[in-house]
């Protein structure tokens, strides 16, 4: 049976795990807390992500540990790492958790087997280049394998993917990791294989490009409801051209949450570094932020000053359990901020960290 080794197993890492293990593989997973490794070992993992519950219970193969070697000694030859990098605030990724995994893997010497480091979490591009340059001498390969998931839909994005993105260190590296993904995946996606600066590239201009989308249909949703028009009509009809297409095109909250604002930045951080701004990424921020503005007005202009405003979520889409960069939030905020009663509906993990954030602005229910 073949065996894969996952360093970080938070929400994306272990619903990767869960789905490998389904898919036939024996999977070893590492993580730093000693309870959530013993939670997720004794099948106790409380997630609010669909199936994860379910599928952790009914695994049979999948085993974590706090210890990184926990994959070596169990000769393990192809290791995702699924580490978080944070942005910086300069809108760049910070690599120091990539960082601190590797490192531990170089202090236990050279391997004997060449190890293939397929690297899950966002970078900076470049970075995998580098990377790969420090690995080379103890043994290891590095590749690049994004993936491209929603919030609350991670179980099945990664099994009924569009494209599987590898930015492999070689082919037959690659050859590999396509292989486990033909494996596990349920639809036939589209495997786009390339070098691993490419596919840098490729993950943050995907994201930049569907937030263009979104940013698009709000700003000519503002210009219709200014000038009278009919916004809803106007932008179905855009997407209508197939050129075009519906998804991300609807008129609504700006976006939000922990990818597309990050990715946009990164990449425009990446841009300016080569000396070539990209000026439709620095748009797409300002269009969100001013569309945040122009919400701002309408609902102050919408609701009396004495009529309560109810949001029925205020995570960064609904279902979701994150506030990061949530713009309805963001919204309600200014709201309450501006005098209004705003009353606020959404899971009681939301609400809790909602008012711990902003004690005493908000009214729930």
């Amino acid at each position: 049976m073949k065996k894969i080794g996952i360093i970080g197993i938070g929400k994306l890492g272990l619903c990767f795990a869960l789905n490998l293990e389904k898919a036939g593989f024996e999977v070893y997973g590492v993580d730093v807390s000693e309870e959530y490794v013993n939670n997720i070992n004794n099948k106790k993992i409380n997630s609010p992500e669909p199936f994860v519950n379910e599928m952790l219970e009914s695994s049979s193969r999948f085993f974590a540990s706090t210890k990184t070697d926990f994959i070596l000694k169990n000769n393990i030859t192809d290791v995702f790492v699924m580490v978080a990098t944070p942005s910086l605030a300069d809108g760049t990724y910070n690599h120091s958790q990539i960082e601190k995994v590797t490192d531990e893997l170089i202090s236990f010497g050279i391997e004997q087997k060449p190890v293939n480091l397929y690297i899950g979490c966002t970078t900076m591009p470049g970075y995998c280049n580098l990377l790969a340059e420090k690995m080379k001498p103890f043994g290891y390969t590095v590749s690049y394998n994004p993936e491209f998931i929603a919030q609350g839909n991670i179980i099945h994005d990664q099994q009924y993917p569009d494209q599987v993105l590898i930015g492999d260190a070689d082919k037959e590296t690659g050859d590999k990791l396509e292989s486990i993904y033909r494996k596990m995946v349920k639809n036939n996606p589209v495997y786009c294989r390339m070098d691993s600066l490419s596919a840098e590239i490729t993950k943050l201009a995907t994201n930049c490009f569907l937030t263009t989308k979104i940013s698009f249909a709000n700003s000519i949703g503002d210009l219709a409801i200014k000038s009278g028009a009919d916004y809803e009509k106007i932008i179905q009809a855009i997407g209508a051209d197939s050129r075009i297409g519906k998804k991300y095109l609807n008129y609504g909250f700006g976006f939000g949450g922990p990818c597309f604002p990050r990715d946009n930045r990164a990449l425009d951080a990446f841009a300016k570094k080569q000396d070539y701004p990209l000026l439709i990424s620095e748009a797409t921020d300002e269009v969100n932020k001013k569309h945040l503005e122009f919400q701002v007005q309408r609902y102050l202009e919408k609701y009396a000053i004495n009529e309560p405003i109810e949001f029925d979520y205020v995570s960064y889409k609904k279902g979701s359990v994150i506030i990061e960069e949530s713009q309805q939030l963001a919204l309600a905020v200014k709201l309450a901020k501006a005098g209004r009663k705003v009353i606020v509906n959404d899971r009681e993990e939301v609400k809790e960290e909602v008012e711990k954030k902003y004690p005493g602005l908000f009214e729930f229910p």
